[in-house]
This record gives C-alpha cells, sequence and structure tokens, in this order.
C-alpha cells in the first residue's frame, strides 16, 4: 500500500541503538563587562612578557658572567697551583725547634718548644688514626673538590640558629681547608711581620670574607696539585695537638709513648679528638676531660662505620691513657730551670732539635715532692698559703732533684728553689765556723755568750740577742752551732773579720750581695736555695767550691757528638779539708744534740744547719749525708710571718721524709767528718773581749796578711788600714788596761 501517512515503525537495530537527541544550542549571555575597562587576559600577557623579557637579560647576563668567573676562578686555580711546593717541603713548617729532656738514666721525663716527631704520611700511619680523624673533621674528604657546599650552608644555618653572624662560629671548613691554614696559605713565618710565631698563627686563622675567598681558591689549587692522600699527610704532619706537639706523630710519642704506627682504636680517638681544642683538650692539662671527647670520636667512627659495635664498645670502656713519661710530668721546675743553663739559641730560641742530658734522678724527684706534700698533708691547714721548695744534689753540685713549690706538677712557674731571694738566717752560721776553723781555732775552743753590742758606723749600736733571749755564759764554738746561739757568731765573724766571712761564702757560691754590717753573720743577707745547697755541697766534698748543674751534655737530634759538655761541678778549695771536716763534725752535733734533731736519719750520719730569719718570714733546713746535700725552704710568697714554723720544725721534718726515701736500699757511707783531739782548744788561755783569744788573734793576723800582703798593712773587719805589728801591740795592751 501506498504510504498513506502513518509513521514507520522503528527497525530492530534502531530499537537498539536509540537516536542521540541534539540539545538546542544556547544562546550565549550577554557580555556584562564594562566596555571602558581593559581585558583582563591582555593584562596578563603584558605582565607575563615583561618577566619573560626581564628574565631572559638576566639569564642572558648571568650565564655569561658565571662563564667569566668560572673562567677567573679556574684560572687562579690553575696559577696557585702551579707556585705549590712540592708536597714533602710542607710537612714541618715550624718557626722553631725543640729540646727533648733526659734524665741521668738517659729516659726522657720532659720536652719544650715545638716537638715534631718525623714525617709520617696518610698511610704510613694507624688505620685507626686516618679514620678518626676523617669521621671527625670531614666525613666527605674523599668525595668533595676541596670546598663542601653542603657543610658551609649547615655550619651558616648553625651559626644563626645560635644568634651569631652567618661566617662566625661554625665554618663548614673541609680538611683540605684546614691544611690550606696550616700552611697560612703558602706564607712563611717572617720575624719582621710579626712578634711571635702565635701572632703568626693568629692572622693565618682570621676569618674575613677576602681570607675566605682566598683559602677556597688556595684549597681547590691544593686538590689540583696533589691527591687525597699528600693533603691529609700534610695535615697529619702540621696539625697543633697540644703541650708543644706538631703533628701526630710527635703527639703519639709524648702522650702515648708510642709512634702513630701503632695507636689503637682508644688512642686515636683521643688524638683526633685534640684537634677541636688542642690545649684544652690536652691529656697531660685534663686527662678526664680528654677521656670524654675521646668517647664523642668513637661514637662517629661507629656510626659512619669505621668501627664495629664490638670495637667501639671495647673503645669506650678502655679510654686510652698516658704512658708512665707523660703521666709523671717530672722535673717541670727542673726542666725550666736546666733551659735557662744553656744558650738560648739551643734551648728557649732554638731553631734544631736538641738533645739534652740532665741530672735529674727521677726516684729522687718523686721523694722529693712527695715530702712535701706528705708533711703539709699531715700538719698544714689546708687553706694555708705557705710555700716551700726543695732541692737535692751530690757533693759535686749535680742537681737530682728540684722542686720550687707545692705544685709540683707545672711548667714555667715561678721557681722558689732557683728565682726566690730570701734570708737564710743562722743557716748562714756553717761560714762563719768555717773562716774560723780554717784560721786555726777549734771546735773546743771557748767563747762568751753574753750581753754584747758593737758601734755601727751610720748605724748606731747593734746588740744581737739570742732566739730565747738568755745568755749562757762561756760555751764551746761547738755547743754554740749546735744551739745556735747568736751573740758567740757575731762575736766570731768580728774577731775572724766580716771581709774574710764574705769571701768564704762568696767562694763557696753565695753570690747574692752580702751585708756589710755584723748582722752578716746572722744571715741578713738574701740568697737562693740553690746558692745555699751548694755551699753545703761544698762542706760535704771536703772544703771546695761547687757550681751547681743540671746539664751533662747538649747535642742536635741525629748526631753522636755532642755540643756542650757539663759546666759545672767542683772548682777551686775554699778551706782546708781538714777544716771542712771538723765543721762536718760539728754541724752533725747539731742535729744529734742540737736544733737539727728532726732531720735525724735512723740508719746513718746527718749534718746541717736550721735559720730562721728576721722575723720568721723563712725557715731552713739544710744538710747531707754522705752521699747527697738536700736544702728545704718554707715561707710565704708575700713575706708573711709564718705562725710557729722555724727552721727545727717543718723545714726539718720535710728534709727527714725526703731523704728517708732517698736513701732507702742505698749502702751506708759515713760522713766525712773529724772530730777534734780532746786537748785542743784547752791552752788557749783568757777569752780576749772581742770572744777570741791571743793565739786566735795572732792567727787572724796571718791570715789577713797572706790575704792583703804585709807590706801594705792588713785590712781589719772596719775597713782600716794599718801596720800589722802596731796593731797587734796595740791590742795586747787594750786587753791588759781591761
Amino acid at each position: 500500500m501506498s504510504n498513506t501517512g502513518r509513521k514507520k515503525p522503528p527497525l530492530v537495530a534502531e530499537r537498539r541503538y536509540p537516536k542521540k537527541t541534539v540539545a538546542a544550542p544556547k544562546k550565549r549571555a550577554a557580555s556584562k563587562r564594562s566596555p571602558t575597562k581593559p581585558k583582563r587576559g591582555l593584562i596578563r600577557r603584558l605582565i607575563s612578557a615583561i618577566f619573560s623579557w626581564i628574565f631572559r637579560i638576566i639569564w642572558g647576563f648571568g650565564w655569561r658572567l658565571t662563564l667569566v668567573c668560572t673562567l677567573l676562578l679556574g684560572l687562579a686555580v690553575g696559577y696557585v697551583s702551579l707556585t705549590l711546593p712540592p708536597v714533602e717541603q710542607l710537612f714541618d713548617g715550624r718557626a722553631r725547634g725543640s729540646v727533648t729532656l733526659l734524665d741521668a738514666s738517659g729516659s726522657v721525663f720532659a720536652w719544650r718548644g715545638d716537638q715534631f716527631g718525623g714525617a709520617v704520611t696518610a698511610t704510613s700511619v694507624s688505620p685507626h688514626l686516618k679514620n678518626a680523624i676523617i669521621a671527625t673533621e670531614d666525613k666527605r674528604f674523599y668525595q668533595h673538590f676541596g670546598l663542601s657546599p653542603r657543610g658551609i650552608a649547615s655550619a651558616v644555618r648553625i651559626n644563626l640558629r645560635e644568634g651569631r653572624g652567618p661566617l662566625s662560629g661554625h665554618g663548614g671548613s673541609t680538611l683540605t681547608q684546614q691544611t690550606a691554614k696550616l700552611i697560612c696559605l703558602g706564607v712563611d713565618f717572617d720575624p719582621t711581620i710579626w712578634k711571635d710565631e702565635a701572632a703568626y698563627e693568629a692572622d693565618c686563622r682570621q676569618g674575613s670574607l677576602a681570607r675566605k675567598a682566598k683559602e677556597a681558591i688556595y684549597s681547590m689549587a691544593m686538590e689540583v696539585k696533589y691527591t687525597k692522600n699528600e693533603i691529609l699527610t700534610v695535615y697529619i704532619n702540621r696539625a697543633f695537638l697540644g703541650a708543644g706537639a706538631r703533628g701526630f706523630e710527635a703527639a703519639s710519642q709524648r702522650y702515648f709513648g708510642k709512634s702513630a704506627a701503632m695507636v689503637a682504636p682508644n688512642e686515636a680517638a683521643m688524638l683526633a679528638g685534640l684537634l677541636v681544642a688542642p690545649t684544652r683538650y690536652a691529656p697531660t692539662n685534663n686527662l678526664e676531660r680528654s677521656q670524654e671527647r675521646a668517647a664523642t670520636v668513637v661514637r662517629l667512627m661507629e656510626e659512619q662505620g669505621y668501627l664495629s659495635a664490638t670495637e667501639a664498645k671495647q673503645a669506650s670502656l678502655s679510654p686510652a691513657t698516658l704512658s708512665q713519661a707523660a703521666q709523671a710530668k717530672a722535673g717541670g721546675y727542673f726542666a725550666d730551670w736546666v733551659m735557662t743553663t744553656g744558650p738560648d739559641f739551643f734551648t728557649r730560641n732554638t731553631t734544631e732539635d736538641v738533645i739534652i742530658r740532665t741530672t735529674l734522678d727521677q726516684r729522687i724527684q718523686r721523694a722529693a715532692e712527695a715530702a712535701i706534700k706528705d708533711v703539709f698533708d699531715a700538719k698544714v691547714s689546708k687553706t694555708s698559703g705557705a710555700q716551700a721548695a726543695i732541692l737535692i744534689m751530690s757533693a759535686d753540685g749535680a742537681v737530682r732533684a728540684m722542686v720550687g713549690g707545692r705544685q709540683t706538677q707545672v711548667s714555667g712557674a715561678f721557681n722558689r728553689a732557683t728565682m726566690a731571694k730570701r734570708q737564710p738566717g743562722s743557716a748562714f752560721k756553717p761560714f762563719v765556723y768555717a773562716a774560723a776553723l780554717d784560721i786555726g781555732r777549734s771546735p773546743f775552743d771557748l767563747i762568751n755568750d753574753e750581753a754584747y753590742c758593737i758601734d755601727v758606723p751610720g748605724s748606731g749600736k747593734y746588740c744581737p740577742n739570742n732566739y730565747n733571749d738568755k745568755f749562757h755564759g762561756t760555751v764551746t764554738l761547738t755547743e754554740a752551732l749546735k744551739k745556735s746561739y747568736n751573740i758567740p757568731a757575731v762575736k766570731l765573724a768580728q774577731e775572724v773579720g766580716l771581709d774574710t766571712v764574705r769571701k768564704v761564702a762568696s767562694d763557696f757560691g753565695i753570690e747574692s750581695d752580702l751585708a756589710q754590717g755584723p748582722a752578716l753573720a746572722l744571715g741578713a743577707s738574701e740568697a737562693s736555695l740553690l746558692e745555699m745547697t751548694g755551699a753545703y755541697a761544698g762542706i760535704l766534698n771536703g772544703g771546695s767550691a761547687v757550681t751547681p748543674y743540671g746539664l751533662i751534655e747538649l747535642k742536635l737530634l741525629g748526631n753522636e757528638d755532642p755540643l756542650m759538655t757539663a759546666t759545672g761541678g767542683i772548682g777551686e778549695r775554699v778551706i782546708q779539708q781538714e777544716s771542712a771536716e771538723k765543721l762536718i763534725w760539728m754541724m752533725n752535733k747539731v742535729v744529734t744534740e742540737g736544733t737539727g734533731g728532726r732531720a735525724r736519719l735512723a740508719d746513718r750520719d746527718v749534718a746541717g744547719k736550721t735559720g730562721t730569719s728576721q722575723s720568721a718570714k723563712d725557715a731552713w733546713f739544710i744538710g747531707f749525708t754522705a752521699d747527697y746535700v738536700a736544702g728545704v725552704w718554707i715561707g710565704y710568697d708575700d713575706n708573711t710571718p709564718l705562725q710557729d714554723v722555724t727552721g727545727s720544725g717543718l723545714p726539718a721534718e720535710i728534709w727527714q721524709e725526703a731523704m728517708k726515701r732517698v736513701h732507702e736500699g742505698l749502702p751506708i757511707h759515713v760522713l766525712p767528718m773529724r772530730a777534734p783531739e780532746t786537748n785542743e782548744g784547752q791552752l788557749l788561755g783568757k777569752i780576749s773581749p772581742q770572744g777570741g783569744t791571743r793565739q786566735t788573734q795572732s792567727a787572724v793576723e796571718q791570715l789577713l796578711e797572706g790575704i792583703f800582703g804585709s807590706t801594705g798593712g792588713t785590712r781589719t773587719s772596719g775597713g782600716t788600714t794599718q801596720d800589722a805589728k802596731e796593731r797587734q801591740d796595740r791590742q795586747l795592751n787594750n786587753r791588759e788596761s781591761r
């Protein structure tokens, strides 16, 4: 049928896929923008174009500037690298040398100056030491090119966080940069520019921006010129590690007594820990603090894989300790003194490495130090500021021990044994008696202990008193010495002649200015403990002067022949040997029967003399056995009078404690003393008004005539010159008229 106008039914396919209806297009809403405002898209495009143009300018300028700076930096680094010397020349850059001090047996006991143990390399030292340095100072040492941007950024961040400037405090320096500082960017020390080496090093460490730039260039130049191990080798040899040690080899020898190639992990950690602050963490200054710092280094080594957990635990549980020599710190005062006895250019200002063998006996040194400590701990208030000094020597003047103050383990301190000049008091009296014995007086001679005054020109009357303000009548010279009576000593000095007493004392080694008046006999002059002890050594050896000495020989490191040998020892005779032996007998009575009883030793003879100065400002005991002479002084540095302390007290006790230890195990030797004959002194007759006898006066005249000659007359103690015969006759007439 024809289409009648009805709709065709949908096909099956059409029913399966229905036709999509198309929505009528929506009419666009009329724009609401004001026709007077610019279009927003145009502004954005304009701003974008401007910034793009600026960026292109900056980029174009920046990469060109960077290229130029890189080229200039490369040229600078290249130029500096060409000026660098061979690496071997950088190992030892000290401006001065070192002094190694050996004791009498040849063992090292002290060091002075800048110690350099010899060149070592990064491959010859202990691997633990190398690892400890890298773990502590620069863990990326083998990765960077001399600078560490990450390290610098971290340091700036830490500085800002701690309230400092970005370049103040932590610097983020690599090991290469630290090495550049150590060699001062290639600038050698010049004494015409820097006052001393400390000023030179301070200048090298300054942290200005210009200095940092130079340091960066120099560090990169080193990376170009040298290998990493060569740079590390320079660092290992140049680093300062406290106590005068320059380089890890010197420090290892100084602190542990072994080479840097042999250090264990705990020792390596302690050495590397010194780098942050060598003086503060030096184990000789504070061992506990140094061990705590080493524990931090051990932890870093474990964290970075250089130590296993077991090795790190063992190193922490067994911290490094000092060698016996470093721990003892023996003879600080002695070492300082010996350094003053040699020429400056081989001691304090040496540019060479010097070896000095000395007279020090470390066993005796320990005995002396222990004696002072034990007596003060037991008998002196803990708050007392009193000081003490002790010196022990052989009869030839070889100093075996020296303590210059109660603080024994020191260096560069005031040495009261050598530097202090104090009044010896009655310890000076043996020189008066020595002069008298040498002109024929006997220990049994009599002298009056009675009220006595002398007219001193320009000073008026001088009237000495005894310590107890009593008089004891007629006494022997031995009695007067052993009880330390003052009046007989002054009388005897006047009789012998003050000039003679001064000459005997000075010939025995008292170099200080000696008093001119009669108080000379009572020790009113000042002298050092070294002088007094050396003078007593002259009495012990039979009457010959000695020059105290501590240096046996001095030679350069590596040389067998010494450059100088001992400059001290026994000198010329001062008094006759018989006189010295009689004086020793009298001084033995001081200890066995007199004021020096507290110095007595149980197993051997002792001779000595106590001394207490005016106003009790100084207390002394000086004495000797057949083997050693020892002197002890106690007093205040500011001359404050001592309270209830005399030479017969604490000084004698310290002397006894020291010498008891010194003589332990030594064979007993007899003192070289001579007892006077029993009839000596009995034929001298009446005591003269001056305290002597006619025979003694004649002996005095003969002695003075021998000293000053007979043709010009004899010089009396008052200083006038007269004919000897007329003077003797007048003295006899004066005696008979009284």
